[in-house]
């Protein structure tokens, strides 16, 4: 049986044992109908032009996990921050694990979705929020949101700092050689709130598993979100992430994609502006090796007046991986004086990775400072032959310099001890001590 007629066979078995109020389940309906009509992406699509899905959906998945995996927390405790207190929302195998997670309703909510689904007190936020800003006609968005189920639930309540950054972790142990996992995540910061927020997907052993995930983010009026998605899992583990993030007046969401690991990972960001004085942040590190592949899709969507958009993304490519960036920045007629700038910047380690970077803009509006770039190249010879004058051996230097390269995006972290790691994880990629922290 080929992979979409077992998702589409599985939906009614998956309706009889998930308990929802009315309005999820209408959603889940009319989003499985997308999924029917539309299928699995293929090339012919101009978005999906760098990036197939065919090996993936060869295969046959198990799409409902057991229930009763086991993890001890010293397995799995490097994955999250150390040195300091987080809110952590974990899944093992897509099945939450009460014992690993660390949530609260003092004040803020960081719990489960599947508890906003099912509990009446949260009926109004469900329907007022619940698949509001995903695109309709996407059929992988549309597909999870036909088994939506279980993520994490964030509410910040107006005029509140979330006093601890938030960890949502998903891990998958192997004890299904296939595994098909579907997390849904809804996120509310309202007026003049703060969170930081961390998510991770990662396979503890080899096995092949696919992780279509969506998140919504809402940020009210003058809200601050600040978001890491750590992308660094196995070769045989893929990711197709879907974020949408809808921003009111004055609101500063931020999001930064560090991606060093994963067979097949395609990320899909998308902002939508719907107030003025909005600042958007699209910031991204990949460093692949092997015949990883990596996709970054972004848009963003300037609707109102006055408003400010920055994209950088940086790749480093070596072997036969793959990286794929299309950006687009849309301004409409209405979005006078908006400042919108958008930089792709690669570098080939080896002559069999390859890059492809379609940076786009569109605008119809005639007040406007909008500006987009990409550079695809290698390191520079001569300051690699200055280093090593100067007694640095050739691998050393190169690390060097691929590190001078990215260290911009890593200066906008905000949390010392992600950063801290993330500098560590970029040492390892390119195999040498750098000899120093952030």
């Amino acid at each position: 049986m080929e992979l979409k007629e077992k998702l589409l066979n599985s939906h009614l078995a998956f309706e009889e044992q998930s308990d929802v109020n009315e309005v999820v389940q209408t959603q889940r309906i009319n989003s499985l109908k997308v999924f029917q009509e539309k299928g699995f992406p293929t090339k012919k699509i101009e978005a999906w032009k760098y990036t197939s899905l065919s090996s993936l959906i060869k295969k046959d998945y198990v799409l409902f996990p057991k229930n009763d995996t086991q993890v001890e927390f010293k397995k799995i405790k490097k994955y999250f921050l150390p040195d300091i207190e987080t809110f952590k929302i974990v899944f093992i195998n897509g099945i939450y694990s009460p014992f690993l997670s660390d949530t609260t309703h003092d004040g803020l909510d960081v719990c489960l979705l599947s508890a906003a689904f099912n509990q009446s007190k949260y009926n109004e936020i469900i329907k007022k929020y619940f698949n509001k800003s995903v695109i309709k006609d996407e059929s992988l968005a549309s597909l999870n949101t036909a088994y939506a189920r279980e993520g994490a639930y964030i509410f910040i309540p107006k005029n509140m700092v979330s006093e601890k950054p938030i960890e949502i972790m998903h891990f998958s142990t192997g004890e299904q050689k296939t595994l098909w996992l579907q997390p849904r995540n809804l996120i509310i910061v309202e007026k003049n709130s703060q969170v930081q927020i961390i998510e991770r997907h990662q396979s503890l052993v080899d096995h092949d598993v696919v992780t279509n995930s969506v998140t919504e983010i809402y940020a009210h009026n003058d809200a601050l979100v600040d978001y890491y998605k750590i992308q660094n899992d196995l070769d045989s583990a893929s990711l197709i992430d879907n974020t949408y993030i809808d921003q009111e007046k004055n609101s500063h969401v931020s999001v930064h994609t560090f991606s060093f690991g994963g067979n097949l990972v395609r990320n899909n960001l998308n902002y939508l502006h719907k107030g003025e004085h909005i600042m958007s942040t699209l910031k991204g590190l990949t460093i692949l090796k092997d015949k990883q592949h990596i996709d970054h899709n972004t848009l963003v969507n300037h609707s109102k007046p006055n408003c400010e958009s920055h994209q950088d993304y940086k790749g480093i490519f070596s072997d036969q991986s793959k990286g794929v960036f299309n950006g687009k920045i849309f301004v409409h007629k209405t979005a006078q004086k908006t400042n919108a700038f958008q930089q792709s910047n690669n570098i080939l380690i080896d002559d069999k990775a390859t890059i492809n970077s379609k940076p786009q803009l569109e605008i119809f509006a005639d007040d406007v400072k909008c500006s987009h770039g990409c550079t695809i190249g290698q390191l520079n010879e001569e300051t690699l032959f200055y280093l090593r004058s100067r007694g640095i051996p050739r691998k050393e230097a190169k690390a060097l310099l691929t590190y001078a390269f990215a260290n911009n995006i890593l200066q906008s972290v905000q949390i010392n001890v992600l950063k801290k790691r993330i500098n560590e994880q970029i040492a390892e990629k390119l195999g040498v001590d750098l000899g120093f922290d952030l």
